[in-house]
């Protein structure tokens, strides 16, 4: 398959997801996610397998591949929704599925410091709940700072949050082998960091919380 044919194979592919995604009101949510997925396999079959067969392969492993959002992911965000309204906590579904927590400083951890504030336990218990009969969930908790001081200093306070906050779950017994942590110091803001307001946003944990779909 020459590039221009497999464009234009992937073009097609891509237009079958459009009318997947506009036109299948009454597919549940893991029926879209399954059809998503081996749509885009597919695209990368079409275009990095040169065939037929690869395309089907490629759907294949779309379709098996990721996460899902199931109703049990629905219900957990709704869950997370009322246990922080009022706090400041955004609550998001991601582009792939998982659902994140992007808990600002003022209810999580002191300006340089690392140690959990009261205000955030009762957020912590909530995503806790149930996640030791939920197998197939993973956890990952990403620490961040405004840009006030060093990477010295913000890199190793960031990744302290989040291990602070995976100390705080495995406490509450989630096994720390389904938590990941990680640290970005200043590199991600959310928020002008030219502000006040806007420095005290971009210092906060991410929580995602991510359901495998059945083949991974």
């Amino acid at each position: 398959m020459t590039f221009s044919n497999a464009l234009k194979a992937s073009g097609s592919l891509v237009t079958g997801l459009a009318i997947l995604l506009t036109g299948c009101a009454t597919a549940t949510p893991e029926q879209k996610g399954a059809g998503t997925g081996a749509l885009i396999g597919a695209v990368a079959g079409q275009v990095l397998g040169r065939d037929s067969k690869s395309s089907a392969i490629g759907a294949g492993l779309g379709a098996l591949g990721g996460y899902i959002w199931s109703k049990n992911m629905e219900d957990k965000k709704r869950a997370m929704e009322a246990a922080t309204a009022g706090t400041g906590t955004v609550v998001t579904q991601t582009a792939d599925n998982q659902l994140k927590l992007s808990i600002p400083n003022d209810i999580s951890f002191d300006t340089g410091r690392s140690d959990i504030k009261p205000n955030l336990r009762p957020i912590l218990d909530q995503f806790a709940q149930g996640l030791s009969q939920q197998t197939s969930m993973e956890v990952k908790i990403v620490g961040h700072t405004d840009n006030t001081g060093s990477d010295a200093i913000n890199n190793p306070l960031s990744v302290n949050r989040a291990q602070s906050a995976r100390d705080y779950l495995v406490g509450r017994a989630v096994s720390s082998s389904r938590i990941s942590i990680d640290g970005r110091g200043s590199r991600e803001p959310i928020a002008d960091n030219a502000t006040e307001a806007g420095r005290a946003r971009n210092r906060r944990i991410d929580i995602y919380l991510a359901e495998r779909s059945a083949g991974k």
